[in-house]
């Protein structure tokens, strides 16, 4: 995973490694079942791949998902998680898609698309 988070606010992340996952206090007026669902999606993900993910917003509001494991994780299968995280975005795009619109509204005070 990148050491450059500065200009990035987390979502929501899953580790394999401590079996934990984390919904960023911000993000905790999204409506239950949404959270629910990326609580499941985070998770999943982890235990089918390994290692780490990682749901964020860059600074123009895109909701970007990361990947990544830990040095001593011989197991982890870059090249599957990037497939994965294909499938995921296809799976999930509309749920996805709603979190962005949620964050560039609520947090980046943009207009709701179609909006004048």
């Amino acid at each position: 995973m990148s050491e450059e988070n500065s200009d990035r606010i987390v979502l929501c992340a899953a580790s394999a490694y401590t079996k934990k996952y984390f919904l960023n206090p911000l993000f905790s007026g999204l409506p239950e079942m949404v959270q629910r669902e990326l609580n499941i999606t985070a998770v999943v993900f982890t235990e089918r791949v390994g290692g780490i993910i990682t749901f964020f917003f860059d600074t123009n509001g895109n909701l970007l998902i990361e990947t990544g494991a830990a040095d001593f994780d011989a197991a982890y299968d870059e090249i599957g998680a990037d497939l994965e995280v294909k499938s995921l975005r296809n799976e999930k795009a509309e749920l996805l898609e709603s979190i962005e619109t949620y964050f560039k509204v609520v947090a980046l005070h943009q207009p709701l698309p179609g909006d004048i």
